[in-house]
């Protein structure tokens, strides 16, 4: 292995991978060595982070990619395994808060309404995408994972799996739900060397953040309850998924990484 390369040798799956946290989880495991597939459902901004690894001299390759979507994963990932002959790594970040789409600056503290005015069609959606999302990705990688004599999951939760707060229900219920499943996973597998973990990160600065720190009060609320300081960035946690996906993490599954600048330690 070369010196401070760390994923050699590896074929990873990242979803979400247009931006924010996906996007830097996939510059960071090409940079390591990793064939990356990058997927999302914006093919622009996927392919355009895939071209500038690819020019950096990283090998990496887009795929749209709708998690929700039993069909879609099942032929991305029978690609990929024929493709790269081997599947190492997947890292299920595609999420969506249940915020208005619309919204620039998020009006309340918030985000997506409180229980009382959440819709069943929004408690869906949001479940869809980041519960639903990472059962259908995770459930197709375990073949070609097996066949690769092990592999690692890392499933993107979040501080709001592991607390409540004034956040929507149906955000913290789907990730809590990955937080569980994440474990159920763990151990069901751990004979075939297949590890799964939970990455729960704090306040980070991303696309789907930003409507709400872009609001003073909710900004304030936010940096004053992380003893750090300042909001996470996408490569404070896209570094701890190279740690997981990496073979330093060989003796890590069914385990929660925090990544929140401290805020769940008050």
């Amino acid at each position: 292995m070369e010196t401070g390369k760390r994923l050699i040798g590896k074929v990873a799956i990242v979803s979400g991978g247009a931006s924010g946290i996906g996007a830097e989880t996939v510059r960071v495991f090409a940079a390591h060595g990793a064939s990356v597939v990058a997927c999302d459902v914006n093919e622009a901004l996927g392919q355009s982070v895939v071209d500038g690894i690819c020019q950096d001299g990283g090998e990496a390759m887009f795929r749209t990619l709708d998690v929700s979507s039993e069909q879609q994963w099942a032929a991305l990932v029978a690609e990929v395994e024929e493709s790269h002959g081997r599947l190492d790594v997947l890292t299920n970040i595609a999420g969506i808060s249940g915020r208005d789409p619309s919204q620039n600056i998020q009006p309340t503290l918030t985000a997506g309404g409180v229980l009382e005015d959440q819709s069943l069609e929004k408690w869906n959606q949001v479940m869809e995408v980041n519960a639903t999302g990472t059962y259908l990705g995770t459930k197709a990688v375990i073949a070609p994972m097996r066949r690769s004599g092990g592999g690692s999951i890392i499933n993107i939760s979040s501080i709001c799996g592991l607390v409540g707060s004034f956040g929507n229900p149906a955000y913290h219920a789907s990730k809590g739900a990955v937080r569980l499943f994440s474990k159920a996973v763990a151990i069901q597998y751990a004979a075939d060397g297949i590890r799964a973990n939970s990455i729960h990160p704090g306040f980070v600065d991303t696309p789907m953040t930003e409507p709400g720190h872009a609001n003073p009060e909710v900004a304030k609320m936010r940096l004053e309850a992380t003893p750090l300081g300042r909001f996470g960035t996408p490569r404070d946690v896209a570094m701890g998924c190279l740690y997981l996906a990496s073979d330093e993490a060989s003796w890590v599954t069914g385990s929660e990484l925090v990544i929140d600048g401290g805020m769940t330690a008050n």
